[in-house]
Formats: C-alpha cells, sequence, structure tokens
C-alpha cells in the first residue's frame, strides 16, 4: 500500500514520470542497435532460403560470390548476385559503429542523406556511435551502480547494526581508501593490463563503493535502536536475520533516492576516462571517444553538438527521475 502511494506520488511529478517513459524508450531502443544501425542486413531471402547476416557469418559463396570470404553486403557485386534471386531486409541506418563510409572524400564529413549527422574524423557513422555509445554507457553505469551499492548497503548496515570497535575500525579504512589516487591507480593498471569493459568496471568499483555507505549507516544506526529490533534481540533472532528482514527494508528507501545520481556520477566517470584515453579501448563506441574526436577537430561542428545534445538529454533525464524518486520516498512529504 505505501509503495503505491509512492508510486501516485511519483506519477504527480509530471517531469519526472515524463522523463521514465523516454528514458526507457531510448534505453530499450538502444538495446536493440543492431538492429537499428549495421552494416549487414537484418533478413536476407536468398534461392528459397532465408539467412540472417546479424547474427550468423556467411561467405560469399553462400550467395553465388567466387570468395570464400566473409560477405560484404554493401559490394555492388554481391548486393546484385542476392538481389537477382532474393532480397535483402536493412537496419534503417546502413552502418555500425565500427564501419568506414568509403564513399566520403574526406574525413570527418558533414551531415548528407547517408550519414545524418556525419562522420567523424574516421569515416564512421556519428549517430550509429551515439547509439552504441548510448547503450554502453548506461549499461556500464548500471553495472558499476548495482555492484557499489551493494558493497555499500552491506558495510553500510553492518557498520552501524554493529558500531563499536567495528565502526570505527570501517570509518579509519575508508577515510584512508578515500584519500587514494584512484586516477594515478588506474593509469598504472592501464599499463599493465589491457584496460576493458570488465577491467574498468572491477577498477572503479573499488573506489566508488562508498557513496551510500554514510546513508546506510546513520539509518541502521536510528533503526536499530526501535523496539521491535530489540524485542527480536531478545527472542534470540539472529543477527543476520535482523539485519536483512528488518534493518535492510529501512535502509533501503533512502538508497533509492540516491540511485539515479549514483548512476549518473557513474557514467560521467566513464565519459572522462575514455576523453582522457584511459578507459575503454581505442575504437569502442562511447561518448568520451566522441568528446576527443570533438575537441581535435573543432571545425567538424556537428561531432560536438550531435555528443553534447545527446549527453544532456541522457544525463537530464536521470537526474530528473531521481528528484522524482527522491521526493516520492521523502518521509516529510504527505503522500495522498
Amino acid at each position: 500500500m505505501l509503495n503505491q502511494k509512492r508510486w501516485r506520488y511519483f506519477k504527480q511529478n509530471k517531469r519526472a514520470y515524463a522523463s521514465l517513459w523516454l528514458f526507457s524508450i531510448l534505453f530499450v531502443l538502444s538495446l536493440f542497435a543492431e538492429f537499428i544501425a549495421n552494416d549487414k542486413p537484418i533478413l536476407i531471402y536468398y534461392d528459397h532460403h532465408f539467412y540472417t547476416p546479424i547474427v550468423k557469418t556467411y561467405s560469399e559463396t553462400t550467395f553465388g560470390g567466387d570468395l570464400a570470404l566473409n560477405a560484404d553486403y554493401k559490394d555492388p557485386t554481391l548486393r546484385a548476385l542476392i538481389n537477382k534471386k532474393g532480397w535483402m531486409l536493412w537496419p534503417p541506418i546502413h552502418f555500425s559503429y565500427d564501419t568506414h563510409n568509403y564513399n566520403v572524400h574526406h574525413a570527418p564529413s558533414p551531415p548528407s542523406r547517408a550519414n545524418i549527422l556525419g562522420t567523424d574524423d574516421h569515416a564512421r557513422d556519428v549517430l550509429a556511435r551515439l547509439i552504441y555509445g548510448f547503450r554502453l554507457s548506461i549499461l556500464f553505469g548500471l553495472c558499476l551502480t548495482l555492484l557499489s551499492s551493494v558493497i555499500g548497503v552491506v558495510a553500510g548496515v553492518i557498520q552501524g547494526y554493529f558500531g563499536g570497535k567495528l565502526d570505527l575500525f570501517l570509518q579509519r579504512f575508508m577515510e584512508i581508501w578515500s584519500g587514494l589516487p584512484s586516477l594515478y591507480i588506474l593509469i598504472i593498471i592501464s599499463s599493465i593490463v589491457v584496460s576493458g569493459f570488465w577491467v574498468l568496471l572491477l577498477i572503479l568499483t573499488l573506489f566508488s563503493w562508498m557513496s551510500l555507505v554514510a546513508v546506510v549507516r546513520a539509518e541502521t544506526l536510528r533503526t536499530r535502536q526501535f523496539d521491535f529490533i530489540k524485542a527480536a534481540k531478545a527472542l534470540g533472532v539472529s543477527n543476520v536475520r535482523i539485519m536483512s528482514r528488518h534493518i535492510l527494508p529501512n535502509a533501503m528507501v533512502a538508497t533509492f533516492t540516491f540511485l539515479p545520481f549514483i548512476l549518473n556520477g557513474s557514467i560521467v566517470t566513464l565519459v572522462s576516462l575514455d576523453f582522457l584515453g584511459f578507459g575503454l579501448p581505442p575504437g569502442t563506441a562511447s561518448f568520451g571517444d566522441l568528446i576527443a574526436q570533438a575537441k581535435n577537430n573543432l571545425h567538424a561542428y556537428w561531432i560536438g553538438l550531435s555528443i553534447f545534445i545527446t549527453a544532456v538529454v541522457q544525463l537530464s533525464l536521470i537526474v530528473f527521475i531521481g528528484e522524482g524518486l527522491r521526493d516520492a520516498f521523502d518521509p516529510r512529504k504527505i503522500i495522498v
């Protein structure tokens, strides 16, 4: 019943509710980026058989070609062979995030009919890289938010529930750990191992889990003084059960209001590292790479304008959703 009231109160915030819908639509569409922007057809009907190049690799000989190489579906000769005995269903955008458009005279090239938002300095379609980059940034941010939140919530509950020397030790440990130069450590690790999605996620998780500890710890210190907690201890209920069944649900109320803002910070961190060259591998479709290209090619206004608008819309939607959650979970407000 209380959650229904919170949801109803969240819907009353028109900006947050509209932002949630728009963000959900954009995120779901980005999950199917391969079906929106790709240099391979979604479906091919050739010689009374169906083929799905978007999920399986075929050779040219499959469609009557002479070479046993991976089929290049943008090759006019191969397209003529396929169209002679069938047809091809293409995505709306005929470029993937790493597809080079060899038909442009120079790179970066301005917007055109083939490249709606132009190309970057490697003749890759900007719109395709924005779609794939949007998905990558959200997925990375969600993974980092989930991992850091789980660790932070567990650490905060343990500190607040047991208190004493354990709480004092963990507090001092967090002070030391937060003072470590995480950027320098990341640079050192990047010089030793090849930086990738999971390596970067692991490193950033090590330094981002402390954002929720203070909030959860304070809520746990307050909740453990309630009479029902003392009664549960008197009845011999285990500490793990008390923390998981009674304290954690109360602490999660404050946690949910911070999650969108943590997600925003995670995305900004990834973009910043990619911009500096210490993030994902070169060539990965990321916002940071596009921002770096916009800086290096100031005359190509379409790159900077496209990434600026996309990043502002993405981060603004998340902030608006977070404001709506914060108001809906605010215990000081009257939820009708």
